[in-house]
């Protein structure tokens, strides 16, 4: 699947003027939406150097007052997994498994879940496999709108009818995850694993005015300078400007959890390394914007007419050259961007599987802050210290002295949902509810950042009976 960027192709030029002047509408748009006190930017707004310059300065403290949080209980460790990820499998990807691999130890990345395109005849289960310095390769496909993770060979079923075609991949420990949402929300989750909650790819998707208010800064050298130096300065903020709460996702998850179905949650990175924005010389007059994996006749051409200061970034140049080149996905910093922590008792392919599938997994932006150590689950008593009596993606029957059991590394705004309703919101880095009714529980984490709420930490459900 394409990043958003792509899409621009496909606006026809006659709505380029008007695109633009929506862009630009929206990027000097008065900040003056509030609920309860707290702004409602939009990512254009998001991308002033002001609100990246504050937002940074919020993040450094919040990672400040992190705390470590202990070991957790039952044997069980907390390892960073990346979802969705893609490497040398596509027209439309820029990035290496190599370049991959380094970017997840300079990441502190314990496992990465492939998502390699199929391609026939190549068997996407021949790739990378396994332990390599220290990160374990989990091969895989996104293929059908799933994300596919069987144990073994499946290219016999790859064109089965849709029923057939689960069950392969599902069957044994195999993992099946339904991706991009938006696209197919009334798709049944019939012997599914689970599905995305947050996919990077649909935060762009919905922010084609923004995408068309970028590609505008590279085509005049002044607002070309001050965006590369924004992205030097604070790359994890200008990557996270689209990043928002994905009600689409969320709300079928609730719903179909509601159903009395057990589906564990997981981020979507849908990471290429393929959002490194250029612009290409045509002639003295005209430019040529897009990314390093667009072909010459895909890219969006912009003249002086429009942008008078492309005279300015020609001068010199010839036919052909990279006037300018901004790279804002490698994988470190998307791997930054989310991350999807799995509670497994070792770094194995048949621990983590088995851990995803009993639900105990939460998905983290660590642009923020690392959110490892995160507890959520139900305590035998009204103590943090007390005993366990389930964890995330556990299922027990109510009865007297149980209570939801939240701890987080550092104080943040915690809501409690009930069915996908709220139940109550805190703000601190513990937090003990008294259950007294059944439901399908999990809880949301955010932080107050410059005015605005930044989503940070949401755990998989636990299922009081």
């Amino acid at each position: 699947m394409q990043n958003g960027f792509h899409r621009l192709r496909r606006i026809r030029s006659r709505w380029w003027v008007v695109a633009f002047g929506c862009a630009l509408f929206l990027a000097f748009l008065p900040q003056c939406k509030r609920v309860r006190a707290l702004v409602d930017r939009t990512p254009a707004q998001r991308l002033e150097p002001t609100h990246l310059a504050a937002t940074h300065t919020a993040v450094l403290e919040i990672q400040r007052r992190r705390q470590p949080l202990p070991s957790l209980r039952d044997g069980l460790r907390d390892f960073r997994c990346i979802f969705h990820a893609h490497a040398e499998d596509s027209v439309h990807t820029g990035g290496t498994r190599p370049e991959m691999l380094a970017d997840a130890i300079k990441a502190g990345v314990h496992a990465i879940f492939l998502s390699d395109h199929f391609r026939p005849p190549r068997d996407f289960m021949d790739s990378w496999r396994g332990l390599r310095d220290g990160v374990l390769f989990i091969p895989g496909s996104e293929v059908r709108g799933f994300l596919a993770h069987p144990t073994n060979s499946v290219l016999d079923h790859m064109d089965a009818p849709v029923t057939n075609f689960v069950n392969a991949m599902g069957a044994g420990e195999g993992l099946l995850f339904l991706s991009h949402i938006e696209e197919r929300p009334d798709h049944s989750m019939e012997n599914l694993s689970g599905l995305e909650i947050y996919n990077r790819h649909y935060d762009a998707k919905r922010d084609i005015a923004g995408l068309i208010a970028i590609a505008m800064k590279l085509t005049a050298p002044e607002s070309l300078a001050t965006f590369s130096r924004l992205v030097q300065e604070f790359p994890d903020e200008v990557l996270a400007c689209q990043v928002r709460r994905q009600e689409a996702y969320l709300d079928k998850w609730d719903q179909e959890t509601a159903q009395g179905r057990r589906l564990t949650g997981i981020a979507a990175n849908d990471c290429h390394h393929n959002q490194v924005l250029i612009v290409k010389m045509i002639d003295t007059n005209t430019v040529a914007v897009g990314t390093i994996v667009d072909k010459d006749e895909s890219l969006r051409r912009v003249t002086a007419t429009l942008r008078p200061g492309i005279r300015t970034m020609t001068q010199g140049h010839q036919a052909g050259d990279i006037l300018a080149r901004v790279d804002l996905d490698p994988y470190y910093r998307s791997f930054r961007n989310v991350s999807t922590h799995v509670l497994a008792s070792e770094l194995t392919e048949p621990a983590l599987r088995a851990a995803l599938r009993a639900g105990r997994a939460y998905v983290a932006h660590e642009w923020i802050c690392d959110a490892t150590g995160f507890r959520f689950d139900v305590a035998q008593g009204a103590s943090i210290t007390s005993r366990t009596a389930a964890l995330m993606g556990g299922e027990l029957t109510l009865e007297p002295g149980l209570h939801l059991r939240i701890e987080t590394p550092v104080s943040c705004v915690i809501r409690l949902l009930r069915n996908g309703q709220e139940v109550a919101q805190v703000e601190g880095r513990e937090w003990i509810h008294r259950l007294t009714e059944p439901g399908i529980y999990r809880c949301e984490t955010a932080f107050v950042i410059h005015g605005e709420l930044r989503e940070w930490i949401y755990s998989n459900p636990i299922y009081v009976r």
